[in-house]
């Protein structure tokens, strides 16, 4: 068991790369309180408005629509050390002027739209330049490991986060929230400077007048001409905007499905975290790239889990079946995470994964509102439920894809069923 545990996070070995888990840790419970208090303001402010929910997670990520690719550039062309400093540095000062206006009570429903889009810059930034430094931290061996400890830190904030945000707002409101949150976003500043810029694995790099160079549409050239990169970008661009609305859905669900308040939103988030944390810990074992087949495989059973939450007609089935959505969810995300940065040159890295953040969250503003009209009008679960459904749909499609161009087969054998004897005793 030590052996496994030790193998499991050897990655925190690496000094820069634990202040940078350390720090990420930190902030992100913030962020997820941040979240949980932000969508319960809104409901608040718009009367329970899911369109407007909508539109704020929409204006969330429009920056990262418009942004990510020109970040991948600079994370290409600069220090990425140095970028995250900035970009950091921007989302405390937005944390810091938003928890006051909380506070002092003088928020209004315009200025929560100004904020979501604000901070929609400072993640455009932050991160396609965040995915590409985690190979400078820890290099290629220990890629797969880091990439499965960062989904397992994400996942740990995401059901601390949303618990300790349930607590608080029902105990002293929305506004001690965001302060939080402010103060929260100083560790990684601090875990940044503290960072040894001689142990950074940067041989494998570009010399930086070659990398001055580089070009978004050479990116996406070089993704165009490897399906391998193309096949699990494509699945998590459709699964991500039809299915991966569940900081939406959830706070949907739990206020006009179930007449619940705060924490039971945090209760499903924490649910679907919990889920999602094992799915992330079961992938810190891998050592090499995912095979397509494991990506296929997830896609399916996130799309079939992600679906059947939609159709629960009861609370206590809902928190059941959080957990193996969140699981498959992240196994899924992180199979393809890996499979595109272990197949992926150094030199194209940064603008890879920028490519990757706008499929996986970029989308967004064009599949937030969507499911935010579709709660809306057709109810919470229905607007769950179709988006797995259109996932399911294009998992097969991926599927039949890929067998048609690798020449393999499906094969199904049914075998027969045990027969059991009974034997007399004289």
């Amino acid at each position: 068991m030590q052996a496994k545990l030790s193998t499991m996070f050897q990655s925190l070995q690496v000094r820069n790369y634990r202040l940078f888990a350390t720090g990420q840790l930190i902030k992100l419970i913030g962020v997820w309180m941040m979240f949980i208090a932000q969508d319960w303001l809104v409901l608040e402010l718009s009367g329970n408005s899911a369109t407007a929910l909508g539109v704020v997670v929409a204006l969330q990520f429009t920056p990262v629509l418009l942004l990510t690719l020109l970040s991948g550039r600079l994370a290409d062309r600069y220090d990425k050390r140095m970028l995250l400093f900035v970009a950091n540095a921007f989302w405390t000062v937005l944390a810091l002027a938003m928890s006051v206006l909380v506070v002092t009570g003088l928020v209004q429903l315009w200025h929560v739209f100004t904020f979501a889009a604000l901070l929609g810059v400072a993640n455009a930034v932050e991160t396609p330049v965040r995915q590409a430094f985690v190979s400078e931290l820890v290099g290629t061996p220990l890629l797969p490991n880091a990439l499965s400890l960062n989904a397992a830190t994400f996942n740990s904030a995401r059901i601390i986060g949303p618990a300790l945000a349930g607590l608080a707002i029902a105990a002293f409101d929305v506004g001690p929230v965001f302060l939080v949150t402010a103060l929260s976003s100083i560790a990684p500043l601090v875990n940044v400077v503290r960072m040894r810029p001689a142990e950074l694995h940067r041989e494998a790099l570009l010399p930086r007048d070659e990398r001055a160079s580089a070009k978004v549409i050479d990116g996406l050239r070089y993704v165009w001409a490897r399906p391998d990169l193309l096949l699990p970008m494509a699945m998590i661009l459709v699964i991500a905007t039809s299915l991966f609305n569940f900081q939406l859905t959830l706070a949907a669900l739990a206020k006009t499905t179930f007449h619940t308040g705060a924490a039971s939103f945090g209760l499903f988030s924490s649910a679907l975290a919990a889920g999602a944390l094992i799915g992330a810990l079961a992938g810190t074992g891998r050592r090499s790239r995912p095979s397509v087949w494991v990506v296929l495989t997830a896609g399916i059973a996130c799309s079939v889990s992600g679906t059947l939450v939609g159709l629960a007609p009861a609370y206590w089935l809902v928190v059941a079946l959080l957990p193996p959505t969140g699981f498959f969810m992240v196994f899924f995300a992180q199979a393809c995470n890996q499979r595109i940065q272990l197949g992926t040159d150094a030199a194209f890295r940064g603008r890879v994964m920028a490519l990757w953040v706008l499929v996986f969250l970029g989308t967004n503003p064009i599949g937030a509102p969507v499911i935010g009209w579709l709660a809306e009008t057709y109810g919470a679960g229905a607007s769950i439920w179709i988006g797995g459904l259109v996932s399911l749909a294009t998992a097969l499609l991926a599927l039949a894809w890929q067998l048609r161009h690798s020449g393999a087969k499906l094969r199904f054998r049914i075998l027969p069923a045990p027969r059991f004897y009974v034997t007399p005793v004289e």
